[in-house]
């Protein structure tokens, strides 16, 4: 694995295989890391990395916050995924690709194809988050943590990861930067050295700027709308992975692709294949 810093923060990622590029934002909510690809819920069933890479140039990474890249505490937004994305693109001296997301990872996508139009040649969002549901958990994940804060202090949440040493997903209590926490020492021992109610701020804050709407995040509808980028939507159908959220996306995208197949159907025999064919189309 190589790792490059990008904003001030490191970015762990790999280039696999070989072909026109594919930038690919991870699966995974807040533990968006390469291994998702291969090991979370339908990723390990449809095994996108034993096919796209035998055709395609994938660069897969961990998102900020997560797995071994860096972070910062900050207002996290979109963008600022955007900007390790397209970071990461120039560090590799690439001028165009192809965005691919998965989950969570969809909404920088978009995000990014809105920023960046003619870095695009097309996008992949499969299982869109969003939903009403999504939102309401979401809101009530940061709640916890900050529930947390208050009644153990940023040195609690600092014992508490380094103990337990799960990301924000699987225990709210240890926030957004639980993984960074676990593997840096000095951002640890400065981490609870901040001041609690100027961090409560930064994370409501940040709740808000990325989980802002009952369907899919990411970017106005009235950008999305003005794209000429072509997309492939793959739906969800769970309380995370609302379809009504990868609905609204065929909605707002005046090149959507939406493969109307039900999760159950959605198998390493036709998905990577139907992924290839979009690829194929706009590389």
């Amino acid at each position: 694995m190589a790792s490059v810093t990008i904003d001030g923060i490191a970015t762990r990622y790999e280039v696999i295989g070989s072909g026109p590029p594919i930038l690919m934002y991870a699966p995974g909510g807040f533990n968006a890391v390469i291994e998702t690809w291969s090991t979370q819920s339908v990723y390990a069933r449809i095994k996108l990395l034993d096919h796209l890479p035998k055709h395609f140039t994938c660069i897969v990474f961990d998102r900020r916050e997560c797995g071994q890249s860096g972070g910062r505490v900050e207002r996290v937004t979109w963008q600022h995924y955007v900007a390790q994305g397209k970071g990461l693109l120039d560090h590799l001296g690439i001028a165009r690709a192809c965005i691919m997301g998965g989950c969570m990872g969809c909404a920088p996508v978009a995000a990014f194809a809105v920023a960046h139009p003619e870095t695009v040649t097309g996008m992949i969002l499969y299982w869109p988050v969003g939903g009403a549901k999504y939102r309401i958990s979401s809101h009530r994940r940061f709640a916890e943590h900050l529930g947390f804060v208050q009644s153990h202090g940023l040195d609690g949440v600092v014992a508490l990861v380094e103990k337990e040493g799960k990301p924000f997903g699987a225990d709210p209590r240890g926030g957004p930067w639980a993984a960074v926490i676990k593997r840096d020492s000095a951002f640890a021992a400065a981490y609870a050295e901040q001041d609690p109610n100027q961090y409560n701020q930064i994370c409501q804050g940040m709740c808000r700027a990325l989980f802002d709407r009952d369907t899919a995040p990411g970017a106005e509808p009235e950008d999305l709308m003005r794209l000429d980028v072509p997309a492939l939507v793959v739906p969800g159908h769970d309380a995370a992975h609302a379809t009504s959220a990868a609905r609204y996306l065929e909605e707002c995208l005046p090149r959507a692709n939406y493969w109307d197949l039900p999760v159950d159907q959605q198998t390493q025999a036709n998905v990577p294949t139907r992924i290839l064919e979009f690829l194929r189309e706009h590389r």
